[in-house]
């Protein structure tokens, strides 16, 4: 039995990015209305915006998916914009849809919460028990507030707002902009251009041995929905693939995958980040979700996205 009679009016915060869109996809494939506001219309940042709008508009939930996201040098260069503002769309989103009783929320967070030597694979307990992974821990603490307000609200006045924390995410409209993006679209484009100069290398950032989790979007989407419908405690909840693979192994599945025929080369002067990070994911799957889309598959559908969209895709 789901937490919902169904058709709902649902919230996707964020509705336009990678996440957002996957999770509109499928919720308007099963007949649920979804609630929308770009960035034009509705300023996250902007308290008494938010406030107003939630107060007109009342859904029956919000699926908060919206937040500046990037990659290792994204988060290393703007540290700021990256704690303030993902503290700002929390804060204001959480609130403001206490004070419009809106009952149900989901947050969605980031393995990146979790400590830098957490024990593998990382149960949700690990929260706050030792020091982050220094080039994201901003983004990471605005996450891990997120979730505090998720709880705050749960515990002081009853409501039902729960977390989720994915891992590495990809799929079509990632960001594959080589400045902001994470490992695995940034890969895909150098490859990609790489192979279109016949360049005869491919220089990845690091050793290529830190182990990483990757979940395509779709699957995410279902996790996210099935939470929705299915978790309602106070902890977070993983959700991620339930495997791990290197840097070195997944650039040369991304060169496979597009047909790269150079050689890869690695630089270790660059920095790996956290050297290992797989979720343990059997909470959510012991309430019966499991991923769908393995990742070579994943990849090469996120490759044809790329293709297709041209230079949309490497915004």
């Amino acid at each position: 039995m789901g937490l919902f009679m169904k058709p709902r009016r649902i919230w996707v915060a964020g509705h336009n990015g990678m996440v957002g869109s996957a999770i509109t996809g499928q919720l308007e494939a099963r007949g649920e209305e979804v609630i929308k506001a770009g960035r034009a219309a509705l300023d996250l940042r902007d308290q008494s915006a938010v406030e107003g709008w939630l107060r007109e508009t009342r859904p029956d939930g919000i699926i908060f998916a919206a937040a500046k996201v990037g990659g290792i040098l994204a988060n290393d260069t703007q540290p700021a914009e990256f704690l303030y503002d993902n503290l700002v769309i929390a804060g204001n989103v959480i609130h403001a849809a206490h004070l419009a009783d809106v009952n149900r929320l989901v947050f969605l967070g980031s393995s990146c919460i979790y400590p830098k030597f957490a024990p593998q694979p990382i149960r949700e307990d690990a929260l706050l028990t030792g020091p982050l992974e220094p080039t994201n821990e901003w983004y990471a603490i605005a996450k891990i507030a997120g979730i505090k307000l998720c709880q705050a609200y749960r515990k002081q006045y009853g409501r039902r707002y729960i977390s989720v924390m994915p891992c590495n995410l990809y799929g079509p409209r990632d960001n594959f902009d080589l400045t902001t993006s994470h490992v695995l679209p940034a890969l895909m484009r150098k490859f990609h251009e790489a192979k279109l100069a016949n360049s005869p290398t491919v220089v990845v950032w690091g050793s290529g041995a830190p182990l990483r989790e990757f979940l395509h979007i779709e699957d995410l989407a279902r996790g996210v929905i099935y939470c929705l419908d299915h978790y309602d405690e106070y902890e977070p909840v993983n959700c991620g693939a339930g495997m791990e693979i290197s840097i070195l192994d997944l650039a040369h599945i991304i060169g496979e995958v597009v047909d790269y025929q150079g050689e890869i080369k690695f630089d270790r002067s660059k920095p790996d980040g956290t050297p290992r990070k797989l979720l343990d994911s059997s909470k959510i799957a012991g309430l019966g979700w499991r991923p769908e889309i393995s990742l070579k598959t994943g990849i090469f559908m996120t490759y044809q996205w790329f293709l297709a969209n041209g230079p949309a895709a490497a915004r």
